[in-house]
């Protein structure tokens, strides 16, 4: 990076704000670019990160800053602050009353060529793994959670109405170890190194079996015994399964606590309260999984935005002490969520939230590798803080090419 300091946090303030409020934009102003070929189109695999559906129309997952390249993921938004218009043939992004664009020509992220292939029995890989950035996609293995039957669904999460808006117009559905194993070679042999591996609750809670047999199915086909690779999973009864994991092959694990206040855990997540222990398992779960894999591979993300500052910031300080990479994922309030029509607090409040995230595992001597390891995406505006802060700079593929 060319730019001086105070132009790249100025732009990832800035990037902040865009991700908070939104784009408003015409749904059909991508008919201009060279959406699924050249650029890389959204793929709603798990959660819409929009606040109105667009069902069977397009968007661009995400575009570049120009001086930093950070990405910022597309959130459409009517009523945003900021307008994302085609004009003499580029596109701009204005903030409303400002006459100068805060973006200019914004550059949209190149597709990966693997998003162009196909598994053995003809399913799109773009639907088995998104390219979240720097090296790192992220596989939704179910598209759905078994929480909705008993009426115990997060309150924040979408992902149950997500697979009634997308699935069907973009192909998505449960995904098999095979598919996932061959997929996860092909991206590999494209540069990726680091996956994530998701999903809702299943029925009777046995994601440790099917965990087994996706490592199984990636060790098989990119020859890997072990690979760069978080299993993310709700807090068991029996921990006992964490070395299960581990021994599969994955280097590290999640275990979202999503809330961290008491009270405010069991009103927003009633069904991680109820059918995993509560929240005392949650956090001995976490616990357990320092033991078994190690300080800073393990990692738990919040929901920023549910709870007062103060609260998240003691919890994320409090895990980052013992070992855990507690992440304040902004809260955007999602189309078919419970939570819908709600907003998610203040762009400077998120500011304050990031900063002083990054600042805490600058503090403990987190580095950039373990920080992307652990994480499902290193593209939030507290992994360019941090990388920025530290003086790290990396390639498009998550390496260190500076440090210092």
């Amino acid at each position: 990076m060319s730019a001086d300091y105070q132009t790249l946090y100025n732009e990832i303030r800035l990037k902040n704000e865009i991700l908070v409020e939104g784009l408003n934009f015409d749904p059909y102003i991508f008919s201009h670019l060279d959406l699924g070929n050249r650029y890389v189109e959204g793929v709603n695999a798990m959660f819409s990160q929009d606040k109105e559906a667009h069902r069977g129309i397009e968007f661009p997952a995400c575009f570049l800053t120009p001086e930093g390249g950070y990405q910022v993921r597309i959130r459409w938004f009517r009523d945003s602050h900021y307008s994302l218009v085609y004009e003499d043939g580029q596109y701009n992004i204005y903030r409303i009353g400002r006459r100068e664009p805060v973006f200019e020509n914004v550059n949209f992220k190149s597709r990966s060529g693997y998003y162009a292939k196909k598994t053995s029995d003809g399913t799109d890989m773009r639907t088995i793994a998104q390219d979240n950035g720097y090296g790192v996609i992220f596989i939704a293995y179910s598209n759905e959670c078994a929480l909705k039957d008993k009426g115990l669904d997060c309150l924040f999460c979408n992902i149950n109405a997500t697979k009634s808006i997308y699935a069907e117009c973009q192909g998505i559905s449960w995904k098999t170890p095979k598919q996932i194993g061959e997929t996860v070679a092909t991206a590999f042999e494209e540069g990726f190194d680091k996956l994530t591996v998701s999903g809702g609750f299943v029925p009777e809670r046995r994601e440790v079996e099917y965990y087994i047999d996706v490592a199984e199915a990636i060790a098989d086909y990119t020859g890997l015994e072990h690979f760069n690779g978080t299993a993310c999973v709700g807090a068991p009864l029996d921990f006992s399964v964490f070395e299960k994991y581990r021994d599969a092959g994955f280097s590290t694990i999640a275990t979202n606590m999503e809330v961290w206040n008491e009270k405010l855990f069991e009103y927003y997540c009633p069904g991680k309260s109820s059918q995993c222990g509560g929240r005392e398992n949650w956090l001995n779960a976490l616990k357990e999984e320092l033991d078994v894999f190690g300080k800073y591979h393990v990692r738990s993300t919040f929901v920023a935005g549910l709870e007062t500052k103060e609260s998240l910031l003691s919890g994320i300080s409090y895990l980052a002490s013992i070992g855990v990479i507690a992440v304040p994922s902004q809260w955007y309030v999602n189309v078919g969520s419970a939570l819908e029509g709600h907003r998610t607090p203040e762009a400077d409040w998120h500011w304050d939230v990031q900063e002083r995230t990054a600042d805490i595992f600058r503090n403990y001597g987190v580095t950039w590798t373990q920080l992307r390891d652990a994480t499902a995406e290193s593209d939030t505006v507290m992994h360019d803080l941090f990388r920025l802060k530290n003086h790290v700079t990396i390639d498009r593929k998550g390496r260190i090419v500076a440090n210092g």
